[in-house]
């Protein structure tokens, strides 16, 4: 009988993976790690039992998370991206010609030289860019010590368990809102709103204050069963989430490279959000 790799987020619900070969099995310092190979999706990374990333599907997660914030701020020369181990979001925000400086903050090594050696893909060489500052530490330590100032701001976390549950208090939204540059942008990653919806309603709360515009927006990543992902935005600029299709089409044209999922048009969509997600918020 095939071997399984099954998914342990919710209690009393999940999915499953057949396992072709497992590729790296380790408890590294702060969690466990695995990466197998799967016929429909490739590669496949899970920690703590939670499916991260996969070869298959990844470009959904990365180009929405990146581009939507980006092509918002439409001149951004500074990122800060926390979180982001596979470097799928620094391979997306590098290909903004505006981008002169981009400091990563991940708290694990070992997930970077995984990622490196069984999703090559994923930092497409990303992480050799002399704009790019890696720096191992922890996420939230990093934005509330930080003099810095950024642009952009992508926390690319994991789910609010374990180490990554740090990333989503308001301590760390606070480090973050004092890291933005005026008209600067905050986006994370905030779940699976049809599953986590409590997730959605604390992080809308936990702005309240800290942005004049906060928001979400969303995309549906395979990966992540259970309907639509809510990405979190948050920033003091509200013209900024309002900006028209045709502007953004005309800096998409401008920055010159092409996205397997990003569009303009989904862009400007994505803030549209389901009607049972707009009650939680508005309640």
């Amino acid at each position: 009988m095939a071997k399984r790799f099954t998914e342990t987020l919710y209690s009393t619900y999940g999915q499953s993976y057949i396992i072709e070969e497992v590729l790296f099995e380790n408890r590294t310092e702060h969690q466990h790690l695995i990466i197998f190979k799967n016929k429909e999706f490739g590669n496949v990374m899970a920690l703590d039992g939670i499916v991260q990333t996969t070869e298959r599907d990844e470009f959904i997660y990365h180009e929405m998370l990146t581009h939507v914030p980006m092509f918002a701020h439409g001149h951004a020369k500074r990122v800060l991206i926390i979180g982001g181990g596979d470097g799928g979001i620094l391979r997306e925000v590098l290909r903004h010609k505006t981008v002169e400086h981009v400091t990563m903050v991940e708290i694990d090594a070992a997930v970077v030289e995984m990622c490196k050696e069984y999703f090559p893909e994923h930092s497409a060489g990303a992480f050799d860019d002399p704009r790019v500052e890696l720096v191992i530490a922890d996420g939230v330590d990093f934005v509330v010590n930080n003099q810095a100032k950024f642009d952009v701001i992508i926390s690319d976390s994991t789910d609010p368990e374990g180490p990554g549950e740090v990333l989503f208090t308001s301590r760390f939204y606070q480090g973050c809102k004092n890291s933005l540059n005026e008209n600067g942008i905050l986006a994370t990653q905030n779940g699976v709103s049809f599953m986590q919806l409590d997730e959605v309603k604390t992080t809308y709360k936990r702005f309240d204050g800290l942005f004049k515009d906060r928001w979400f927006y969303a995309a549906p990543v395979p990966t992540y069963v259970g309907g639509i992902m809510t990405l979190s935005w948050g920033t003091d600029n509200p013209e900024l989430r309002k900006i028209p299709e045709s502007v953004i089409q005309q800096r998409y044209e401008t920055a010159g490279f092409k996205t397997r999922y990003y569009n303009p048009a989904l862009h400007v969509g994505a803030f549209a959000l389901p009607q049972y997600v707009v009650d939680a918020l508005t309640d």
